[in-house]
């Protein structure tokens, strides 16, 4: 009875106050007597009123508000996607993204569907959620900046980035000049007019900038670093220019905004001099704790509040204050790092799209219907690039960089991305720029984005400047060589424990590489060099415990699958060892265009699937991304499973198929460096059919006896599979196994795949 007392009293309570409900809304009828009740009696139908809520739940503006998040987000995140395949930064495909859904191609091919979409009455609420992303754009902007590198490396990076403001500023203020009459809005003088156009020049996009110099492999570099010091001290004085000049644009004349700029001036002293120390204190008492409380996160969160609410107040705009309340966080990089880690996904993932779109939305590229519009349009892309990209090379070789490293800062510090579309609707929201030249001003912020990628290809072809780092000690190496490329660092300890099992004994006639590629947008400027640190330091310390010696190798890329491949292919390496540590997801076009990069299935349940289950891939055992790799990569691959590896001293190879022979030669290395007993299955006899195959196996015979035996038969026991360390089994015969759904399978130890 005990075990049901429970089920009975939740029956008897509901049961209970069910009935009295019903009462109570029974005899509440009777109190409508002489009330006009809402709906009643209309005769419409349940399905009618049905349908009319559904309706008016469409149009309700929360709805119509996250129908337009989820459409945005889908269609920034697929043209940012195909921007990355073809070599572009993702920015570029959501800028692109907001000019396709905005009037310039959906709004003109389909007006009803956009009008629906974005109705009016809807773009304020785009809007504010939009700055609301900005706010914390430019909180992160601040914080990656490192101030530290200027204090360092400032006489030079100042002079080059300072000229690369100035150049372009006047030119586009005497571009301002010829088209003013023609341009600019009727209400607006010609200096608010011109100063714009001159700052809306000027601009360089750190973060882009950023992203591309560690894609490139430049950020290890002296070149790295100085394009990197010269963009931070470029992204300071501009915005410190554009707050002048929306204060200037704001109060109407020169000496009418000195009261602004003091008001600023006593702003930015009481941030550094007051509110820095503050906050400084607060990191020093807080750096060794484990976790930083929430009152701690919520300081800094109202500080970002209280300074872009201060200086939109002031009238330089809320932007400013984000980006000074992100400059002036503690230098502390772990606390640094847990508030970008906090911010970044919302602002960049969420909130920044939004922002393309609101853009997009208000660019109107078929206003520019005849060929003196687009020449104007030409004429501003001719000056932007100009200004900024000779500008900026010629400012460098006069201070002594040579014409390789000039022309590089200059395509570097072209880049003009998300932070010139930041400016140009400042200009529009203050009626400073006409929407005619608001839209050219939009494609040439798309078109020296876009030229950046394809300018240093050229420069890097003409001074013959390897895209892909590989360092002279490991190209010029006449060595055995091998490559463990690796995702996670305990990833990374497996496969060296792996590559140490077939060169243990080579002494000096063999190389060991670790090489870790991470993807670009997962990493930050200012701790790149830590990063790289603690995700080499576990491996480091395993091969100190083998007494393997090993070069590290480190690439932040946006294309991973090519970039492996590149490595393995421009080292002449051997042997590369990676593992199966991806999402399956993550190489369909739904995994890609969302970002899917989350371990969904281990490599044992995926063994588990192949057994009868599912089957999960139509034409591949292996996800997108380990196919590329074996496509590409020239030299031999072996993939491991890793199921729990330990070691090598028991492994057995199956023989399917002629072309296998080869993996009698690994064997023979496992033998000859760590002592393994190899098992040799010859499950369809292969082997004792092929003269060939078997004095391969006599050969090894005969150097190291008692180390190697041949097994003939095709069931094969669970206690045998699990007292083995490792399988050895070639990718032909892979597919062939799993296509067989060979029920052995699931108790296979790890495996070691191997690519011809």
């Amino acid at each position: 009875m005990k075990k049901f007392r429970n089920s009975i009293f939740y029956v008897v309570v509901i049961a209970l106050f069910s009935a009295l409900i019903y009462m109570a809304l029974k005899n509440g009828k009777t109190l409508e007597a002489g009330r006009t009740i809402k709906g009643a009696g209309m005769g419409r139908g349940q399905w009618q009123d049905f349908i009319n809520s559904m309706y008016h739940n469409l149009g309700d503006p929360l709805a119509l508000l996250l129908v337009q998040i989820i459409t945005i987000l889908f269609v920034a995140r697929l043209f940012g996607w195909i921007c990355r395949k073809i070599g572009q930064p993702s920015v570029v495909g959501e800028m692109i993204a907001g000019i396709v859904l905005g009037p310039s191609l959906v709004g003109t091919y389909f007006p009803e569907y956009s009008g629906m979409l974005f109705p009016a009455a809807s773009l304020p609420n785009l809007k504010y959620f939009s700055q609301v992303g900005l706010i914390l754009f430019m909180y992160v902007v601040g914080m990656e900046l490192d101030l530290s590198v200027l204090k360092n490396k400032a006489k030079d990076a100042v002079i080059i980035s300072h000229a690369s403001i100035i150049i372009p500023f006047t030119m586009g203020l005497g571009l301002a000049y010829f088209i003013y009459d023609q341009f600019a809005p009727a209400d607006v003088a010609f200096s608010s007019f011109g100063l714009f156009m001159g700052i809306a020049m000027s601009i360089t996009a750190f973060p882009v900038l950023a992203r591309i110099v560690q894609e490139r492999g430049l950020h290890r570099t002296r070149i790295g670093a100085m394009v990197i010091t010269c963009a931070a001290a470029d992204d300071i004085t501009a915005w410190c220019i554009l707050a002048a000049v929306i204060a200037i644009v704001k109060a109407g004349s020169f000496v009418s905004s000195l009261y602004i700029i003091g008001l600023s001036i006593l702003y930015v002293g009481l941030m550094l001099g007051v509110v820095r120390p503050f906050l400084k204190r607060i990191g020093d008492l807080y750096s060794n704790k484990e976790n930083i409380t929430k009152p701690v996160v919520a300081i800094f969160f109202l500080t970002l509040l209280i300074s872009a609410y201060t200086t939109e107040i002031i009238g330089i705009h809320a932007l400013f204050g984000a980006f000074m309340a992100g400059a002036i966080m503690p230098e502390n990089m772990r606390f640094r790092s847990i508030f970008i880690e906090k911010v970044e996904d919302v602002a960049q993932v969420m909130l920044l799209p939004l922002f393309f779109v609101f853009t997009g939305l208000k660019t109107q590229i078929g206003l520019l219907n005849d060929p003196y519009m687009w020449q104007v349009c030409g004429l501003i892309i001719v000056v932007a690039v100009t200004g900024k990209f000779i500008g900026s090379a010629i400012t460098a070789k006069f201070v002594g960089q040579n014409w390789r490293d000039s022309l590089t800062i200059g395509a570097l510090m072209n880049t003009r991305g998300l932070m010139e579309l930041i400016v140009l609707n400042i200009g529009l929201e203050l009626g400073v720029l006409s929407t005619e030249v608001f839209s050219m001003m939009v494609i040439m912020a798309l078109a020296t984005t876009f030229m950046t990628g394809p300018a240093l290809d050229l420069i890097g072809f003409i001074f013959n400047r390897k895209k892909n780092y590989i360092p002279a000690e490991i190209r010029q190496a006449s060595r055995y060589k091998v490559l463990v490329s690796f995702d996670s660092p305990d990833g990374g300890k497996t496969l060296l424990r792996l590559a140490n099992a077939f060169v243990a004994k080579m002494n000096g006639n063999a190389m060991v590489t670790a090489m870790h590629v991470s993807p670009s947008s997962e990493i930050h400027t200012f701790n790149l060099q830590e990063y790289e640190k603690e995700s080499f330091k576990p491996v480091l310390a395993e091969a100190e415990v083998l007494g393997q010696k090993v070069t590290t190798l480190f690439k932040a890329t946006s294309d991973v699958d090519s970039d492996i491949p590149t490595v393995a292919n421009k080292g002449e390496f051997d042997l590369v060892l990676i593992d199966i540590g991806q999402s399956i997801f993550e190489g369909t076009l739904l995994g890609k265009i969302l970002g899917f990069t989350t371990r969904i299935i281990n490599p044992e349940s995926l063994l588990n699937t192949f057994t009868g289950k599912e089957k999960l891939f139509e034409n591949s055992p292996f996800d997108e991304k380990t196919q590329q790799i074996l496509t590409k990569t020239h030299t031999p691959v072996g993939i491991l499973v890793d199921k729990e590896f330990k070691g090598t001293d028991k492994i057995f190879v199956s023989i399917f198929d002629e072309e296998d022979a080869f993996l009698i030669e690994y064997a023979h290395k496992l033998i000859a460096n760590v002592g393994s007993q190899v098992t040799i299955l010859d499950a369809d006899g292969f082997v004792k059919n092929n003269p060939h195959i078997k004095e391969s196996i006599r050969s090894v015979e005969q150097v190291v006896p008692n180390h190697i035996q041949l097994l003939s038969q095709k069931k094969l026991e669970k206690e045998f599979l699990q007292s083995q360390d490792l399988m050895i089994i070639s990718v032909e015969s892979w597919k062939k196994l799993l296509e067989s759904r060979s029920p052995w399978l699931n108790n296979t130890p790890s495996l070691l795949i191997l690519k011809k």
